[in-house]
């Protein structure tokens, strides 16, 4: 992803000059500098002259840089500045990833020559030794297009320098840049910035350039793009070459993660590192390891990879840090060992992994024990029966989605390392799916009872017992009614009719947030005097309102604020009742990853759709799909780029059904398709064709093109099976069938390629 500009709030910095100040001012980039970020985030008062070597208005983001120091502005006022002014900068200090400066006023002084920029390789860079500097960087650019940021486009250029890649920004908008600067040698000008996770760890390097003028091109490339030779799909990795020379290092810490062949974590301190492993080798979680590898920034997080793992067999535990949604949200505990508590949405199994979605704090996450490989689920012990909506607390690492800190809070996932990560704190309380209706219910019954109690004896004058019964018979129908299957309009109409009855006869309605007008509104409302309750929902706006017509000469009483109060309390709980249930029967339903229907739904939708072709004596198709080589994805790229890939994978191959067809994901890499409406097995089979050449175009995923495919078997209803396990396996058994045919086919051709060769050769 690229970064933002505001990446630049994270740089070091400061430089030199004295200045006439109040005492205890800070008045070089020099003392600035040397701050601890305990010292800068008091907030001390600075004011110094330096040189701006980097501006951009639309961010308010200033660097300047002043006797071989340089350091990051936040300009609050919107001043108008370019490379080369000398400035006057008043602030404060702030604690970043060095110490940074929060100006308060920046006063132009004069114009003076920028100060000549220092040679820079990649290896100074990513220490951090230059941070804000003015730089001269040699590359090649790999990469070169407009990104839009506050309103206006600039350049992002993709540079491969000696040690690595950089990222270099530059203020422009010369539509023929791109073509020209495309895989030349260049030679860039500009700031340096650092790229970093939520824990403020420098991950990469930006280089900001003020002007495309400070772009020069050394060499232009050899070739435009039109004028490159077609390569077949198939065969692009001949162009592929890479000379690695980074350095295998060795980290050490406390396991808190292992997943044996795919990863360990390691936590030490306020760090902790994700680290790429195959090693299957008994590690115990606690005790402190030596892993090394080679260092590297995957999807924004600082990862090692290719990992060796030592155990020392020496006990160093250490305890989850207790967390809140928005802690976590943040990006600091990004690969922490954490516990936090929420209530239980949803749990289900899945057959790589168990899933459970929680709520904290009004927001949803997710907890995930992922599956040992190699192990079938009848060998899985049980998920924990009855969570849902049970407040629990789950421990785990905190996985992040984005490794980009400053667009909003960050969404994550907990990392479970066995079923023993969940700990029950209390029952279901009234949020419960299930429990939500009676409990409320029976809270709604004693509040209205003591309401009508103290009604009945300040108005046992005027009323009668007959007409009480009545008001209490509707309302405990209503209230059976918000806990059974009554649709939401009828309901909503009762309780608008019980409200008229409370108010004698007085016309009543509800109008719901973006909804439907239900009960009896007059279509005249100038002869009325309206009176209006909102109804109130747990989180976020209203979810509607109800309306009471009275009679415009009456003084207002104190029945009527009574008879809207019990409307809007039961209104509240049957609107929030249907939503709560429709989001749960969406995610019972609906595979989280994908959008598309899970197994359950798929199993629902077969066996309805087996009792429909006996019925009517017809046939219909599944197809079984299994996505090839999906575990090398995970592995080469991380699972973040496995998730999209499988999001795209599942988006292509919908495509290829008709609306009436189904597409589910069973798990993992399988999905099947069930063709409802076929004459015969070759319609089916077509429909399998055009989903397996649906894989030939490649997936362009987070900066990678992945070439997929994938292997599909076709069972026919009732030729193949007559239910839904024989069908499924019948599916099954045809995709094996086809992969290792078509593995074989593969095998054969090489070998015989190799032969005719041989041959050849000895002719």
């Amino acid at each position: 992803m690229k970064k933002s500009l505001k990446t630049l709030a994270m740089i070091l910095g400061c430089a030199s000059v004295g200045w006439a100040a109040e005492p205890g001012t800070l008045t070089t980039l020099h003392a600035i500098h040397a701050l601890s970020n305990a010292e800068a985030s008091n907030a001390l008062p600075v004011a110094f002259a330096a040189t701006v070597t980097y501006y951009n208005r639309a961010a308010m983001n200033l660097v300047v840089q002043d006797d071989g120091v340089a350091i990051y502005v936040y300009s609050g006022v919107n001043a108008t500045l370019v490379p080369g002014d000398r400035v006057l900068v008043r602030g404060t200090t702030q604690a970043s990833f060095h110490p940074i400066v929060v100006s308060t006023d920046v006063t132009l002084l004069s114009h003076d020559a920028l100060p000549e920029p220092i040679p820079a390789g990649f290896d100074e860079m990513i220490r951090g030794d230059l941070d804000c500097m003015r730089v001269t960087v040699r590359a090649t650019v790999r990469a070169a297009d407009f990104v839009s940021f506050a309103h206006h486009r600039i350049l992002d250029l993709q540079l491969l320098v000696d040690g690595g890649t950089i990222e270099g920004l530059a203020e422009s908008s010369d539509a023929n840049a791109p073509k020209e600067l495309l895989d030349a040698d260049v030679e860039v000008t500009g700031v340096v910035s650092g790229k970093f996770d939520g824990k403020k760890q420098l991950t990469g390097i930006a280089l900001f350039v003020s002007t495309l003028a400070d772009v020069k091109i050394l060499k232009r490339a050899r070739a435009d793009l039109q004028s490159l030779p077609v390569t077949p799909m198939n065969q692009i990795l001949r162009g592929y070459h890479v000379r690695d020379l980074t350095s295998r290092i060795r980290v050490r810490g406390t396991i808190t993660y292992y997943q044996p062949g795919s990863a360990i974590v390691l936590e030490s301190g306020a760090t902790s590192l994700w680290i790429t492993t195959q090693t299957d080798q008994p590690l115990r979680i606690g005790n402190l390891a030596d892993a090394s590898g080679f260092p590297d920034a995957t999807n924004g997080f600082m990862t090692l990879s290719r990992g060796e793992i030592a155990d020392t067999h020496e006990q160093a535990p250490i305890a989850p840090r207790p967390v809140t949604w928005e802690e976590l949200s943040s990006g600091w505990n990004g690969f922490d060992l954490v516990s936090i508590e929420g209530r239980v949405v949803m749990a289900v199994r899945e057959a790589s992994q168990d899933e459970y979605v929680l709520v904290s704090d009004g927001h949803l996450f997710s907890a995930v024990y992922r599956h040992p490989n190699g192990v079938d689920e009848s060998q899985l012990p049980k998920m924990k029966e009855n969570l849902v909506g049970s407040k629990i607390r789950v421990t785990g690492i905190c996985t992040l989605f984005s490794a980009d800190p400053f667009n909003g809070p960050m969404a994550f996932d907990i990392l479970l390392r066995s079923p023993d990560d969940i700990t029950l704190v209390d029952t279901p309380t009234w949020f419960s799916a299930f429990n939500l209706g009676i409990a409320a219910g029976v809270l709604f019954i004693l509040m209205l009872a003591a309401g009508a109690r103290s009604w009945i004896l300040e108005r046992k004058l005027r009323r009668q017992t007959a007409e009480v019964a009545y008001i209490e018979r509707r309302r405990s129908r209503i209230l059976e009614d918000i806990n059974g299957s009554r649709p939401l309009a009828e309901i909503i109409e009762e309780i608008t009719e019980l409200v008229s009855f409370k108010l004698k006869g007085a016309p009543c309605w509800c109008q719901i947030a973006g909804g439907a007008q239900l009960g009896n509104c007059p279509h005249a409302l100038n002869g009325f005097r309206i009176v209006k309750e909102e109804i109130p929902a747990r989180t976020g706006p209203a979810l509607g309102a109800v309306f009471a017509g009275l009679d415009p000469l009456t003084a207002p009483q104190e029945i009527e604020s009574e008879a809207l109060t019990v409307a809007i309390a039961l209104s509240a709980l049957a609107i929030e009742t249907r939503r709560l249930y429709s989001d749960l029967l969406h995610r019972s339903e609906f595979d989280q990853l994908t959008d598309i229907h899970n197994r359950f739904s798929l199993d629902k939708r077969l066996e309805a759709q087996i009792e429909m072709a006996r019925r009517e004596a017809s046939i219909f198709g599944l197809i079984y799909i299994d996505l090839d080589e999906f575990k090398q994805v995970n592995d080469l790229y991380g699972h973040q780029v496995g998730d999209l890939y499988l999001q795209k994978v599942a988006l292509r191959m919908k495509g290829q059904l008709r609306s009436h067809d189904q597409l589910a994901r069973l798990g993992g890499d399988e999905f099947a398709a069930l063709v409802t409406v076929v004459r015969s097995r070759a319609e089916v089979e077509e429909i399998a064709h055009r989903m397996e050449r649906s894989f030939d175009e490649p997936f362009a995923i987070d900066g990678y093109n992945l070439t997929g495919s994938a292997s599909v078997g076709v069972a026919i209803y009732p030729e193949d099976g007559g239910n839904k396990d024989s069908l499924l396996s019948a599916a099954d058994a045809a995709m094996y069938v086809g992969k290792h045919t078509r593995r074989q086919a593969m095998e054969t051709a090489a070998h015989g390629s190799d032969s005719g060769q041989i041959r050849q050769g000895n002719e």
